[in-house]
């Protein structure tokens, strides 16, 4: 499996291309984005200017997408990847969608002999770019094991939750309590301040409270508690808010296909349209710190 096609080069996707460009993987990189594509060549990558140039002969092709309609157009389309790619190509989508569109690829991969993973990450830029992500995984037993010393070399932690679309329903059912907890976080942190509490000493007490969680220890919202989160620069790169609400869009439908009371999951979802609407889609999700302050 040394060579790998890389399609899209976003705020994941770029650096996790970078991870195995540095693991001395040949990696041919396309995205839509020609500077994103021009930073990738400079790290070592090959550039190529179509998804069919990209996955002619690779031995696998990674896909980040934004959205379950791009990942269909991009895998059955007409000319898309299935169509295009060898017959021992390891195909591995690591785009967070919808588990039907993981569904439908995966069977239509199977018609031509082809295994297919879906695998979305948990573990943010951060994670992306120090190669520490957490892959959860659905495909069959062969398509996992094939899978995971490609995944192994962009993360530290890697999950098989099921069969085709389970790795997509586990990554909803973790955004969704994500988003519970930032919204947790944020208001918690409002509160202490509107009290006067310093938020770095109020962070530190909660940290090893019983309040403590992911937020507060990797990715505070809060300005200036956390150099290095998204919060302590004006809440740009991370995951966007447009992207949080999208995927508890996701959580909201796919818990309405079981009937699962998420009313937790349905109050954050609100939240986060809102917020969106008010123009902070681009922004990183944990700028919903913002809502909660007093004059909001």
């Amino acid at each position: 499996m040394s060579t790998i096609a890389f399609i899209g080069l976003g705020n994941m996707g770029g650096p996790m291309a970078r991870n195995l460009v540095k693991a001395c993987r040949t990696v041919r990189v396309f995205d839509l984005n020609e500077q994103a594509v021009q930073s990738l060549a400079e790290a070592g990558a090959f550039a190529c200017n179509s998804v069919c140039g990209a996955v002619a002969g690779a031995d696998v092709v990674i896909t980040m997408l934004p959205a379950g309609k791009h990942v269909r157009a991009l895998y059955l389309g007409g000319e898309g990847i299935i169509q295009t790619v060898a017959s021992d190509t390891l195909l591995i989508d690591c785009s967070t969608i919808d588990a039907g569109s993981a569904v439908a690829v995966a069977e239509a991969a199977a018609e031509r002999g082809l295994e297919f993973v879906d695998a979305p990450v948990s573990g943010g830029t951060a994670g992306a770019a120090a190669g520490t992500l957490t892959f959860i995984c659905g495909g069959s037993n062969a398509g996992f094991d094939a899978a995971r010393p490609v995944l192994e070399l962009m993360g530290a932690n890697i999950f098989h939750a099921g069969g085709h679309g389970a790795g997509q329903v586990a990554k909803i059912c973790n955004n969704m309590l994500l988003s519970v907890l930032m919204v947790g976080t944020s208001e918690a942190l409002q509160l202490g301040r509107h009290h006067g509490l310093d938020p770095k000493v109020l962070s530190e007490i909660m940290k090893v409270s019983s309040g403590g969680n992911w937020t507060l220890e990797k990715y505070n919202p809060c300005p200036g508690v956390m150099e290095a989160a998204p919060a302590s620069n004006g809440y740009q790169g991370g995951f966007m808010v447009d992207l949080m609400a999208k995927d508890l869009g996701l959580a909201m439908e796919t818990a309405g296909q079981s009937g699962s009371a998420t009313p937790m999951g349905a109050l954050a979802a609100s939240l986060y349209r809102m917020h969106a609407a008010a123009g902070n889609g681009g922004r990183d999700f944990s700028s919903i710190f913002e809502q909660f302050e007093k004059d909001a």
